[in-house]
């Protein structure tokens, strides 16, 4: 294959994963148009070597066009907190990413979804990826690959600021359920394989695990050690509490209601792998090892106050 003419859409190239699958791919030799809200925070990608275009999510037209012509684009929804109606934003921007696809006629696309996303309710935020799987579904020919990772360890990022102050780890999650994590990085590594490769036809689910399952207390111990508080203990927040503490953060109330109704179908298991943990769907990086991202994070928390 010809990876110099090879070009590939990556939405959302300013996040977690769409930065990371732009940089693996640009260095694959892929031409990469990188897509995101704004001008400003593309420039780094097209300082190394991005096209970049800056647009509205939810405008089907200005997708059709980013997408035209591309031979593999990846799609996601964005997470907006803040969204009064939070599911009809993503059904917004879903319907607008699903009507380009069909568009722009692309024969390969990689949309990242979630674990649990096989569910049509009771999951809070995740049943919006699954009503967005269902409209990518029912593009005739496409072939579409559903990543469904795990929760993402960089999820922890956000709890910093309270083990700053409170000196806790705390969610609402049951503290001893294990449950599987991952690596943005990982996630991003299985995209932009796919991505180069396109090497599925008609519909495909590739789910990322983490390497192995791990509970919010053994989250706690580990980030504890590595930010010099051994005894970090994890706390669960009763549901209204943690509803509380999420809006007095500035999180819209309707998100808050679908993420404690998320954690509810962690608590009750199920939200799980289909086929359990196998080696297609464990992924390499721990989160020992991505603990020091975190303790960094946290040291500039501290020194910063």
């Amino acid at each position: 294959m010809n990876t110099t003419t090879h070009t590939v859409t990556v939405m959302g190239a300013t996040g977690h994963t769409g930065m990371k699958i732009t940089h693996r791919l640009l260095q694959s030799g892929a031409k990469v148009r990188a897509l995101g809200r704004s001008q400003d925070k593309l420039a780094a990608l097209q300082g190394a070597g991005a096209e970049v275009r800056a647009g509205n999510v939810a405008d089907a037209g200005f997708l059709a066009e980013a997408f035209r012509d591309a031979d593999a684009i990846y799609t996601l929804l964005a997470t907006d907190r803040h969204a009064p109606d939070y599911t009809a934003r993503q059904a917004r921007e879903g319907e607008a990413i699903a009507n380009a696809v069909r568009e722009s006629g692309v024969s390969h696309v990689v949309a990242l979804s979630s674990l649990g996303a096989n569910l049509r309710e009771a999951t809070g935020v995740i049943a919006g990826l699954h009503a967005q799987e269902e409209r990518l579904r029912r593009i005739a020919g496409l072939n579409l690959l559903l990543l469904r990772p795990a929760s993402f360890f960089e999820n922890f990022f956000e709890a910093l600021d309270a083990v700053r102050q409170m000196g806790v780890l705390a969610d609402s999650v049951a503290p001893d359920i294990a449950m599987p994590m991952v690596a943005a990085d990982d996630v991003a590594a299985a995209a932009a394989k796919a991505l180069m490769a396109r090497d599925w036809s008609g519909i495909a689910v590739q789910e990322l695990l983490g390497p192995h399952d791990l509970s919010h207390a053994e989250v706690a111990r580990i980030l504890g050690r590595r930010i010099g508080q051994p005894d970090l203990p994890y706390v669960r927040l009763p549901d209204a509490e943690m509803t509380d503490a999420l809006v007095g953060a500035g999180l819209s109330a309707d998100f808050a209601g679908r993420y404690i109704e998320m954690t509810r179908a962690f608590n009750d298991n199920r939200v799980h792998p289909l086929d359990g943990r196998t080696a297609r769907n464990s992924t390499p990086t721990t989160f020992e090892a991505f603990a020091g991202e975190l303790a960094g994070a946290y040291i500039a928390l501290l020194e910063n106050r």
